[in-house]
């Protein structure tokens, strides 16, 4: 059986309409959610997730970014990709019972997840929706038009229920169990719609022990990760309040929705690039890997700068006036988008292709090791804007130490790519845009304003420039418009 596959256009489509309505999904929720909720009740259901997160990592394993490799390997052999997802699940399975003993564990001894014990358990269902969804299956054989019909329709879904049942502070517990319906409960649709591509029914002949290396050093790698990404959260919620808990989320709850617009095209990338590897495609590989740093360098660099410029009113409008604390940590966390994006495509459209993840493995430990020493030293003093500083600084030692294992690869990458020219437009872009802070606007008409001057001037010095991606994407738009 011959997994039919979608073009890359088509995976890349897909998944910028996945990004935006993930985009859209806290754009529309977030203004009204916080003002309800007020930084306390934020914070406290983003500790919560934080805290599950770290349950969630230890049932999956390595499995969510291991399985996308495995998959994407066998897809063409229908009997072979069965037993490798039956084996995977298995696994998951076990682990996630487990994980489960431990978390009840937790629930009943810990006094800081004791006190919030109905918001844990809703959120803990993470667990198992993770554990059974199967996510790389879908990743592996490039079923993005599923995985974006399915996750639109969940998210509209917890949209309506949002403002239907969230109206007081101590609606948190619901606004918990909205977030999670929203990001995991259509795992569900995952484990009944796996019956399309493999064969339900045990093929036998297992061999669990071939997936354990690979599967143990992608899980150190996933430690590593969701300890330096979650870690600031956490450490936040034991050493200082709920309400810093939530000033600092709503900074990054801005970061990652720029991140998943910064990382959409490397997102699609990973099957069809260890296809490549696996085929023996050197020249496909690099022509795919360069064009996702274009576009990485091309959509960071822009964004980082102009919600550093306009910090205040990007907080202000979408979480209200009781979130400024929240300015700060964001100016400081935004270059993380460019570091975020460089490294997703060195480390996971890269070096894990190439069966290199134990570099990935390396820089995340680094990684891991800066936070959780800074985050020491910054959060009793600085609070939400010392965990940004933990954040920035462990994102930027990923970076190095992956940019130093790739040293060839990122320089004959980098050749081709107008960085100079990029980051000069974008200068100019912010120095534009920056001159309507002194018209006295509005937060949201500054912002809209600011946002069209800054990236019309961007977009059309870029053009008039010649940028290669940007003329390509440019061309595609105006050929599909005249369809």
């Amino acid at each position: 059986m011959k997994v039919k596959t979608k073009s890359i256009k088509l995976n890349f489509i897909m998944n910028v309409v996945l990004t935006m309505s993930s985009f859209i999904f806290p754009l529309v929720t977030f203004p009204y959610v916080s003002r309800v909720l007020l930084p306390e009740g934020t914070g406290k259901v983003s500790f919560a997730i934080s805290v599950i997160t770290y349950f969630t990592m230890f049932a999956q394993l390595g499995i969510p970014t291991y399985g996308i490799r495995a998959c994407a390997q066998v897809r063409d052999d229908k009997e072979k990709l069965s037993r490798t997802v039956q084996e995977l699940l298995i696994i998951n399975l076990a682990m996630c019972v487990l994980v489960y003993l431990v978390f009840f564990a937790a629930l009943f001894t810990v006094p800081r997840m004791r006190n919030d014990k109905e918001l844990f358990l809703i959120v803990s269902t993470m667990i198992l929706f993770n554990s059974i969804g199967m996510e790389w299956l879908y990743k592996g054989l490039e079923q993005y038009t599923y995985i974006t019909v399915r996750s639109i329709l969940f998210k509209f879904i917890a949209l309506l229920a949002m403002f239907a049942l969230v109206h007081q502070k101590s609606d948190y517990v619901i606004y918990g169990a909205i977030s999670i319906f929203a990001s995991s409960a259509s795992n569900i649709l995952n484990f009944f719609y796996a019956h399309h591509f493999i064969e339900i029914k045990p093929v036998g002949d297992y061999h669990f022990s071939r997936h354990f290396r690979a599967i143990m050093i992608f899980f150190a790698m996933a430690c590593s990760t969701t300890i330096y990404t979650n870690l600031d959260t956490v450490m936040l919620g034991f050493m200082k309040t709920d309400t810093d808990v939530g000033y600092y989320n709503a900074a990054v709850k801005i970061k990652t929705i720029l991140v998943s617009i910064v990382t959409s095209l490397g997102t699609v990338l990973l099957p069809r690039a260890s296809y490549y590897i696996e085929q023996g495609m050197k020249e496909k590989f690099k022509e795919v890997a360069k064009k996702a740093m274009d576009f990485v360098i091309l959509a960071a660099v822009p964004l980082m700068l102009y919600f550093m410029i306009y910090a205040r009113e990007g907080v202000i409008f979408l979480s209200g006036d009781a979130f400024e604390g929240s300015v700060l940590p964001m100016q400081i966390i935004m270059p993380t988008l460019l570091f975020i994006g460089i490294t997703n495509i060195l480390g996971i459209q890269v070096l894990v292709p190439l069966g290199k993840e134990k570099y990935v493995l390396y820089s995340e430990i680094a990684g891991a090791v800066t936070d959780l020493l800074l985050n020491a030293l910054l959060i009793p003093r600085y609070a939400a804007a010392g965990a940004a500083m933990g954040t920035l600084a462990a994102e930027f030692v990923v970076l190095l130490v992956q940019v130093s294992v790739l040293r060839e690869f990122v320089k004959e990458i980098f050749k081709k790519i107008r960085v100079g020219k990029i980051a000069v437009t974008a200068g100019v872009a912010g120095a534009a845009a920056g001159t309507v802070k002194l018209l006295g606007l509005s937060e949201f008409w500054a912002l809209a304003l600011s946002a069209c001057v800054f990236f019309g001037v961007y977009l059309v010095i870029l053009t008039c420039l010649k940028e290669p991606l940007l003329l390509e994407m440019e061309k595609q738009i105006l050929g599909k418009l005249r369809k």
